[in-house]
């Protein structure tokens, strides 16, 4: 990056290439998305469906472009027993290939009864979690966060919109149930703000726990239209409920300011999360760079 920060400024493909809703930016593949990463300056990013799955041919694209992964998105269905097992083995696996691609951190979100559960059609609003569902939840990301630690990756937990831990007081909850030295807290911006969150003030009571960030912002006015017309996120998101630093309702300058203060010196990735053909992702990323650039600058 051209302006040097304590912590480390990546990009997600998910500012190309939607993981959620494949019609988004399904025209893009892999190679022009680290083309114009490159291009923009920057030098890590999370992994996308378009680019390789073997780990060779990914280190391969990643090393001509000047990149290197940070790490990949798990989804997990902890709270089920039943499916515990093959749950788990999928989740060394993923491990496994975070750690061949020389990984420091591993995404993971409980998807039950999220709008990414597969195994039942689910409402706009997501039913909440039982205490003996919290039960098998905490004992799985246990478990999952010491095969982390023993690759030597950490655990990060992701709240996120639309799931069973979206709000304060599931966050709350999960981290004061789960292990602090098994499981660490992503801290996204634009979901904590979405859940109800002050970003800042998430941000100062739970940095302790923090390991790895994603930042973007929020529109008031999509997500204001969101809740009033009871749709679902997904939906929200394709008409623009997320954007980057700078363009939306978020004040990043007290958020930069605590990161500073607090000495955080890990991955910050920026997200936006829009559709490609009406936000150009390299317009957008630009903004932000520079918003980011002049925020820092003036702290």
């Amino acid at each position: 990056m051209s302006h040097e920060y304590p912590f480390q400024l990546g990009i997600s493909a998910i500012n190309w290439v939607n993981e959620d809703v494949w019609t988004v930016g399904d025209h893009y593949t892999g190679e022009q998305v680290l083309a114009d990463m490159q291009r923009l300056g920057f030098h890590g990013t999370e992994n996308c469906r378009k680019f390789p799955k073997d780990t060779k041919a990914l280190q391969e694209v990643l090393r001509a472009y000047d990149m290197r992964l940070t790490s990949q998105w798990k989804s997990v269905l902890f709270t089920d027993p039943r499916v515990r097992e093959q749950e788990m083995q999928a989740f060394r696996a993923h491990v496994d290939f975070l750690e061949e691609m020389g990984c420091k951190h591993v995404v993971v979100c409980e998807i039950t009864n999220s709008f990414q559960d597969y195994r039942k059609a689910t409402s706009v609003q997501v039913e909440p979690l039982t205490e003996e569902e919290w039960g098998h939840l905490v004992e799985g990301l246990n478990q999952a966060g010491a095969y982390s630690h023993s690759k030597g990756l950490q655990l990060v937990y992701h709240y996120h919109a639309g799931t069973v831990v979206e709000g304060p007081r599931e966050i709350e909850k999960l981290l004061k149930l789960t292990d602090p030295l098994l499981v660490g807290l992503l801290y996204d911006t634009g979901h904590a703000y979405y859940g109800g969150e002050d970003p800042l003030e998430l941000l100062q009571t739970h940095f302790d726990r923090i390991a790895y960030m994603h930042i973007k912002s929020v529109r008031q006015e999509v997500l204001d239209w969101k809740r009033e017309n009871n749709i679902s996120f997904t939906e929200a998101v394709v008409k623009g409920l997320f954007t980057v630093p700078g363009d939306g309702c978020i004040d990043f300058a007290p958020i930069f300011r605590e990161i500073r203060d607090r000495h955080y010196q890990g991955w910050i990735i920026l997200e936006a999360e829009q559709d490609p053909t009406l936000a150009d992702p390299v317009i957008y990323a630009e903004r932000a760079k520079t918003y980011i650039a002049s925020t820092w600058g003036n702290l």
